[in-house]
């Protein structure tokens, strides 16, 4: 009997009949059979994935809020910074009374700018400035206060209330110390910023090419790099005490002989001489953060259209936008000079502007007819609302910055 088990046994393990050791032992894949479930089958909308919910949309920034709120002639009128005259039948404006918030109701504009007539005393300055903003500030945005203070030969306050003065710009590019050149930027920054300015136009970042030109002293040397390098590091300064710098004369007066002031001035550059020259210079403010670039009016033989520096597209459109990267905020030198009130109306000055690129118009020789050909522009499809809601977010955001909305 022993025999027979014996015999037997074997042939069971082989065939797999035994125990789960044996299928182990050959690796072989056990099948568990689940016991079924006395609970109530899951429904479909207990197994499907929910998807994550969008993400929220960012609020608008106060820029895009008051621009919102703005219509076309509010816009517009934000584009110009004019004298506070316009409003005012003095021939020097220094205190606020009824005719100018009237004057500011209809017209809102985006900036003023002052001279040293308007400036008479410490108390007088700071009085006048910070009324005038009050009165901005209700309408929604405040507005820039805006001075030429250059330093040396160029001093609307420190001439009048005797300020910390500074040297001509000539002898700080002499120097080419890029601390001194801060340091003047921010002695002048300090004390317009005291007052209520908001905005310098000022440093010169022109070249000193020809002997000839109008700026003689205003401009910091005849290297572009030395140029690039003080005009960068007064920027910085002005701005370090929340004063807007604006460099100028975009594209460069440097190598002109005649005056804007009194006419048109053309001045033969090719487009490699800007380039190695006076984009140089501008490129050292510009990649520094300035606020501000001032075009000029002179007519630059390498734009090809005949025309001033701020009714261009090549120039501003070309030049200072795409070549040199700038993004800021593109205003012209005074619409009241020689050069573009002899030759233009006041309303196809503004419109040329807008459509090169421009975003603030300065002193337009006739406030409502610069307004109204901007006007008359947009509703005959000329130019855009969108192309001055371009400019107009552009001077809010730099507002908003200032603490102005």
């Amino acid at each position: 009997m022993k025999k027979i088990i014996s015999l037997i046994l074997p042939m069971l393990l082989i065939c797999g009949c035994g125990s789960a050791r044996s299928a182990e032992s050959e690796n072989v894949p056990t099948v568990v059979t689940a016991e079924p479930s006395s609970a109530a089958p899951i429904s479909e909308t207990a197994i499907t994935t929910e998807l994550p919910p969008e993400p929220a949309t960012a609020p608008p920034s106060a820029a895009e809020k008051v621009l919102s709120e703005m219509n076309l002639h509010e816009k517009i009128c934000q584009m110009f910074i004019v004298e506070p005259e316009k409003f005012s039948p003095e021939a020097a404006f220094t205190i606020v009374g009824d005719n100018f918030q009237s004057g500011f109701s209809e017209y809102p504009v985006g900036g003023f700018v002052f001279f040293a007539k308007n400036i008479q005393t410490s108390e007088q300055t700071a009085s006048m400035l910070a009324d005038i903003q009050d009165i901005a500030l209700k309408s929604g945005a405040g507005v820039f206060l805006a001075v030429d203070e250059e330093g040396g030969c160029v001093t609307r306050v420190q001439s009048q209330l005797g300020t910390e003065s500074v040297y001509s710009m000539r002898y700080y590019g002499d120097l080419n110390d890029r601390e001194q050149a801060f340091s003047v930027g921010k002695t002048i920054g300090d004390y317009l910023a005291q007052y209520g300015f908001n905005v310098d136009f000022a440093p010169v970042a022109d070249v000193n090419i020809s002997w000839r030109n109008e700026l003689g002293s205003r401009i910091f040397s005849s290297d572009p790099h030395i140029t690039a390098e003080m005009s960068a590091a007064v920027s910085e300064g002005l701005q370090s005490k929340g004063v807007c710098s604006t460099l100028k004369h975009f594209p460069g007066l440097g190598a002109g002989s005649g005056n804007t002031h009194y006419g048109s001035v053309y001045i033969e550059r090719t487009y490699e001489e800007l380039l190695e020259t006076e984009f140089t210079a501008f490129r050292g403010g510009i990649a520094s953060g300035c606020d501000l670039v001032m075009v000029g009016h002179q007519i630059t033989s390498a734009s090809g259209d005949d025309l001033p520096g701020d009714l261009s597209s090549e120039v501003v459109g070309e030049w200072l936008r795409n070549t040199l990267g700038f993004d800021g905020i593109a205003i012209t030198d005074s619409h009241s000079m020689g050069a573009i009130a002899n030759v233009y109306d006041s309303g196809e000055a503004a419109v040329r502007a807008v459509e090169a690129g421009i975003d603030i118009i300065l002193m337009p020789h006739d406030l409502p007819t610069a307004v109204q050909g901007l006007t008359d522009a947009v509703k005959s499809g000329e130019i855009t609302e969108e192309r001055i809601d371009e400019s107009v977010f552009r001077i809010l955001e730099k507002k908003s910055e200032l603490g102005l909305l």
